[in-house]
């Protein structure tokens, strides 16, 4: 395998032909050489398909596409249509051989639209370029673009009103809006091509709108106004606007007031009348005026005008989404108008300020009735009372317990949530239920506080009894054996009694034996008190455990039998007996153990099984 060493350079122009000696020889036999030539050949240009095929490389563009856009760009693969072999894009130069077509070729291979754009036509336009390709060192080759210019589907700029005709008054002071044209299609521009001189109006090449450039003093002037396609100047139309200024000295009407403010409930009825205008023309006389109304929809639709009366035309819903997006504040414009040419007109501003009214009663919930444990902890939560009110602000209501906590009623509500909490102990012994009478009253509904309006609602509460559980300690009987010795107090044992599911917590209280008050009982640990004791004793504690405060009271008793000894008497051994007599009543001890007596037949079984398992480990050892 012969490869080209790293690093070489071939260059055809100055060694074009490589000869290669080589030998090669097997064992035991003899060397053979031969000879490689290797020829190095030049870059070659060649153009790809479809540009160097006879019809050539097809592009399609739509007649409104923008002046000196590039169409197709002559590159190298697999960019474009040109296919190069050796050398590199920046060494290539194009020449357009055919120059009978509007196209444009740059220097570095782009075809570009015409300067001024294709012309508009309703059928296809066919441009073809004859481009050559050629490197620096001479090799070239040749292909063909053909561009179909397709008719646009764009709307072309006309006017709807190709002549008007506006009056406008002498007193219209400079850079006024005199009047308005519109054009359609795309891309609308506009301009005045006459008079050029003098300069009276001016207009806004994008709205249209044309404005004078000082007073007028003339009586009539002739525009010709062009609107065309600002991509497409050829796309253009022309309209003529006559103006004729017309003088007066005539004002607009005066009206009182000038500003209507007011401010109404929402129960006002439809019809009535909320401001009555007093205008007069320049006059002094009322004259014939006319009276329209101007404004948002969602304000004008409330009323209309009858005469100089603005009146109320639906009713005023104060209670409403609407309403409120509004801010409760309604506007419009009377426009009062006064006759001849040109008409004039005055506007008066009117606010309507809409004020609430207290219409609704509160409703109550259906179905107010709530259970809670009658071990439910104070503060406890047992229910919220969700009352409604129709007035706005919706549900702005205030809760109040008849009567107000106490034994009898063990309950409290939350003046602005309505919910009802636990505040005294439950008995589900002596009260079942609780019925509660709870007042809603509606706040901020009305534009008087003292208009309130108030319901009484019926609340149930069920007790829902929790059983009564005796603690159980373990063990419920311990005999110990404490030395007084000196010092502070001694632990004698710690009680392990466990109450209800709940957890609650357990009260240990020292019943009988500690007549000597030797003994004091800390939570469940008991202690000895030391003492001068001169000979040993034995004390008997009877300790009462319970768990909830309620009654009756469930509770254990758990017995202790302590032997107490001085630190100076020995103590005898443990394996004599020794009784010791009570000097109080003797306490009986009931307790039961549970004992079970398997039948014969089990024994039997388990005493064979045990034997041949000691059997077989004794093979196996």
């Amino acid at each position: 395998q012969v490869t080209l060493r790293a690093g070489a350079e071939l260059d055809a122009r100055q060694v074009n032909q490589y000869t290669l000696s080589l030998r090669a020889a097997c064992p035991g036999e003899g060397e053979v050489e031969e000879r490689l030539f290797v020829r190095v050949t030049g870059p070659v240009l060649r153009c790809g398909t479809p540009f160097s095929s006879a019809e050539g490389d097809v592009v399609r563009v739509l007649a409104d596409v923008a002046p000196r856009t590039p169409l197709y760009a002559v590159m190298p693969q697999p960019l474009s249509g040109l296919r190069v072999s050796g050398g590199c894009p920046g060494s290539l130069q194009t020449l357009l051989r055919n120059h009978d077509t509007p196209l444009t070729l740059t220097d570095r291979g782009l075809v570009l639209a015409p300067a001024n754009g294709f012309e508009s036509r309703k059928d296809t336009q066919m441009f073809r370029l004859e481009i050559e390709v050629m490197d620096r060192r001479g090799h070239n080759c040749s292909g063909a673009v053909r561009v179909e210019v397709l008719p646009s589907r764009r709307s072309r700029v006309t006017f709807p009103q190709p002549q008007r005709a506006v009056t406008v008054p002498q007193v219209t002071r400079p850079l006024e809006v005199v009047t308005q044209v519109h054009a359609s299609g795309d891309n609308v521009r506009y301009a005045i091509l006459a008079p050029v001189a003098p300069k009276l109006f001016t207009i806004d090449e994008v709205t249209g709108e044309i404005r004078s450039t000082r007073r007028l003093e003339v009586a009539r002037a002739r525009l010709l106004i062009q609107a065309y396609n600002a991509r497409h100047p050829a796309d253009r139309a022309t309209a003529t606007l006559n103006i004729t200024v017309q003088g007066t000295n005539r004002r607009a009407p005066s009206c009182v007031p000038a500003i209507a403010v007011c401010q109404v409930p929402e129960t006002v009825s439809p019809g009535s009348t909320l401001v009555t205008l007093r205008c007069t023309d320049s006059t002094g006389t009322e004259g014939p005026l006319h009276y329209t109304l101007e404004g948002p929809p969602t304000s004008r639709s409330h009323f209309h005008m009858e005469g100089p009366r603005l009146q109320v035309n639906t009713t005023l819903d104060y209670d409403s989404e609407a309403m409120d997006a509004v801010g409760f504040q309604l506007t419009a414009t009377i426009v009062v108008t006064a006759g001849g040419q040109p008409p004039r007109s005055t506007r008066v501003p009117v606010l309507v300020t809409v004020t609430p009214v207290n219409e609704f009663t509160p409703v109550c919930p259906s179905g107010a009735v709530f259970t809670v444990l009658e071990t439910a902890a104070f503060g406890s939560t047992v229910g919220r009372v969700a009352g409604t009110d129709r007035d706005y602000p919706p549900d702005s209501l205030e809760y109040s317990l008849e009567g107000g906590p106490g034994p009898a009623q063990p309950f409290s509500i939350d003046v602005h949530t309505g919910e009802i909490r636990v505040v005294g102990p439950l008995d589900s012994r002596r009260h079942r239920s609780y019925r509660l009478t709870v007042r809603l009253t509606d706040t901020r509904n009305d534009l008087d506080p003292a208009k309130r309006r108030s319901r009484l609602c019926d609340v149930s509460v069920r007790l829902q009894a929790v059983p009564d559980q005796t603690p159980v300690c373990t063990p419920d009987v311990q005999e110990l054996r404490v030395t007084a010795g000196w010092g502070g107090r001694q632990p004698v044992t710690r009680l392990v009694c466990q109450g209800s599911p709940d957890g609650a917590a357990l009260v240990y209280a020292i019943a009988g034996g500690n007549e000597d008050r030797h003994f004091r009982l800390e939570g469940n640990t008991v202690f000895f008190l030391p003492n001068e004791l001169a000979e040993p004793r034995t004390f008997v504690l009877l300790v009462e455990v319970w768990g909830s405060p309620g009654a009756p009271r469930r509770s254990t008793v758990v017995a202790l039998v302590v032997h107490v000894t001085p630190w100076s008497t020995p103590v005898p051994p443990s394996t004599t007996a020794r009784r010791t007599t009570l000097r109080k009543e003797p306490l009986v001890i009931a307790r039961t153990e549970t004992v079970w007596h398997p039948p014969a037949w089990f024994v039997a079984v388990l005493t064979v099984s045990s034997a041949l398992l000691l059997a077989a480990l004794g093979c196996t050892a």
